[in-house]
């Protein structure tokens, strides 16, 4: 059922939101050098890596690390990177991820292949088994401001929780934190 949902929703969003997905890498390709689609590596379930886009809000040659091992973060930015970051435009594209299967609307963000401790909690944990999603527990309860272990606590604890009614919730908080744009790192 939660990948019949899945199918439904990203394509009903994907309609909704065609112009501003092609205004927004109209934007990105003539505000900064390079494409419009940042291609990430990331860690999905069981562990295996796929590919992820997102809106490029960074520079190209940023280090492929988490944002906050950057000592500053800031000066990668694309001159609308921050707008990107802050109103959670820059996910749009892994509507693309969620229709091939790799990742969910609701599940634990997926790591960056070289998130280590990450991924090392969530394997001890059993959280690797899930699909990843486009948002989740450990967002709408910090977002980036969450230490790991906290994360991966709230991981565990949607792993357990998991349904229908409380993936729905979980994405009604987080269109209440995007439009008040809590909790989002810079």
């Amino acid at each position: 059922m939660k990948r019949s949902f899945d199918l439904v929703l990203v394509a009903c969003t994907a309609m909704l939101l065609a112009l501003p997905f092609c205004l927004i890498a109209l934007l990105v390709r003539l505000t900064s050098r390079g494409p419009a689609l940042y291609w990430s590596n990331r860690v999905g379930k069981s562990n295996r890596v796929f590919r992820m886009p997102k809106f490029r809000s960074m520079r190209v040659d940023t280090p492929a690390v988490a944002t906050h091992l950057l000592t500053t973060p800031e000066a990668y930015l694309t001159p609308i990177g921050s707008f990107l970051r802050e109103t959670s435009l820059d996910e749009l594209p892994q509507l693309w991820s969620i229709l091939k299967g790799d990742m969910s609307f609701v599940g634990p963000r997926p790591a960056l292949f070289n998130q280590n401790d990450l991924i090392a909690l969530r394997t001890e944990k059993g959280v690797h088994e899930l699909v990843p999603g486009l948002t989740g527990w450990a967002q709408v309860n910090g977002r980036d401001e969450l230490p790991i272990p906290e994360k991966v606590i709230l991981d565990v604890e949607y792993l357990h929780r998991q349904s229908f009614w409380f993936d729905l919730r979980i994405l009604w908080l987080t269109l209440v934190r995007v439009l008040r744009r809590d909790g989002v790192s810079h």
